[in-house]
């Protein structure tokens, strides 16, 4: 028996109601939603630290919610693990012409072009063809969510030319949110910043950087230098708070100074 036929035994046996783990029995597609999305990020997250080690920890991790998903669906009679990989296999199929059929491309913008025409084919025969928006989920990360929404919009020609229209657009939303302060409304100020949010991720997308990654790597460097500003007040015997700003403004830059000089001149962050 293949490490795959094994998993899939193993979690038959924890979801058996009569002598299976009463917490694995309990679950839902909705209770393990949240596991499946964290797992994913954890994977990211290894990614980002280059541990090799962690990352096929974690892709172990991430494959036990898809057999836990395809487990649940199977006790509905709804699919099972087969059907999802064979499924997945006829997709990549489909959506690689230039390896698996006739197609012609150049480089990999043009399997991007193809790979999305594809994409657009299956959504109308899935009868989600009414909006060039459908079909992108609800539940993704908000960063993730806008840069996905301002790319499909994008296809239709709905953008700015270049980065400048995306600057632009930023100082207007800023502007706006500055108009906003004096009358402290919440909602006005809620609405305000998220469209300033909108903006520079439509900026991030012009320049070909991701927002999610850019954002998490910025709280990264924010956490690296916020510890070291309270490493270097705790050994002189201070703490942060009571501190007056200046000198913590201080000890940040020479925080930020330290990183610069440990990663290179392009490191930058929020302060």
């Amino acid at each position: 028996m293949d490490a795959v036929a094994r998993l899939l035994e193993i979690m038959a046996r924890l979801r058996d109601p009569e002598a299976g783990c009463p917490w694995d029995i309990e679950q839902d597609f909705h209770t393990i939603a949240p596991h499946t999305v964290e797992e994913a990020y954890e994977v990211a997250d290894a990614i980002e630290r280059g541990d090799a080690e962690g990352l096929r920890d974690e892709l172990g991790d991430l494959l036990l919610q898809v057999i836990f998903h395809a487990q649940m669906a199977d006790e509905k009679d709804l699919f099972n693990f087969k059907e999802v990989a064979e499924q997945l296999e006829a997709k990549l199929v489909r959506r690689h012409p230039h390896v698996f059929g006739t197609v012609a491309v150049d480089d990999s913008s043009g399997v991007t072009h193809h790979w999305e025409a594809i994409k657009e084919q299956e959504r109308a025969a899935k009868g989600q063809a009414d909006s060039a928006l459908d079909g992108v989920a609800r539940s993704l990360p908000a960063l993730v969510r806008a840069n996905k929404l301002q790319r499909r919009a994008a296809r239709v020609g709905f953008d700015w030319p270049d980065h400048r229209g995306a600057v632009e657009k930023i100082r207007e939303e800023l502007a706006e949110v500055e108009d906003e302060i004096p009358a402290g409304a919440p909602d006005r100020l809620e609405a305000e910043i998220g469209d300033l949010l909108f903006a520079v991720v439509n900026l991030a997308r012009h320049l070909q950087v991701d927002p999610e990654t850019a954002l998490r790597r910025a709280g990264k460097r924010f956490e690296h230098r916020f510890r070291a500003v309270e490493t270097e007040l705790r050994a002189q015997g201070r703490e942060m708070h009571g501190e007056p700003i200046e000198e913590l403004e201080a000890a940040w830059v020479r925080a930020k100074e330290g990183r610069r000089n440990d990663d290179g001149p392009g490191e930058s962050g929020p302060g």
